[in-house]
């Protein structure tokens, strides 16, 4: 019977496995949702770090270049790998780009939503604020792009 039980769990870490990239903590989370025993969690996730299967480093990496791509911002990013389970350091080192790097991502997710910067309504221009601050980014990081060009009333 407890073999049934560890050739269960380690077929749901593998089917979840397959689907995408996960971090220790939310596989070890989503076996015990599933009923399995912290022990036997334990066991199989133990098994699957060493055998290079999980890792967070892997999971990290994926997960800041998808949403990177979906156009999400260091804020938003950070609170997600953290209630994922990452512990802080990679998530510093995740996330630690140079100003440049956030500034190019921030310009083009707002490009992409309102078009090129033109002059507009301060209304407008708050707007834009709430919708980057949604999506992610520091206070600062919209208060340069929104003034970069001057082109707000």
């Amino acid at each position: 019977m407890a073999d049934e039980v560890v050739a269960s769990a380690s077929r749901s870490a593998m089917d979840m496995l397959s689907r995408r990239e996960h971090s220790v903590e939310e596989l070890r989370r989503k076996l015990s949702a599933k009923g399995f025993e912290d022990d036997v969690v334990n066991d199989i996730v133990d098994d699957l770090k060493t055998r290079n299967l999980v890792s967070d480093d892997r999971f990290v990496e994926a997960f800041v270049r998808s949403r990177v791509n979906r156009g999400q911002g260091p804020v938003r990013i950070e609170r997600d790998l953290r209630d994922r389970g990452v512990d802080e350091s990679r998530i510093e080192q995740a996330i630690h780009y140079d100003t440049e790097y956030w500034s190019d991502i921030i310009d083009r997710v707002r490009e992409k939503k309102f078009g090129a910067p033109k002059k507009l309504p301060r209304q407008d221009w708050a707007r834009q604020a709430r919708f980057l601050q949604q999506r992610g980014f520091t206070t600062e990081q919209i208060r340069t792009t929104l003034n970069k060009h001057d082109e707000y009333e």
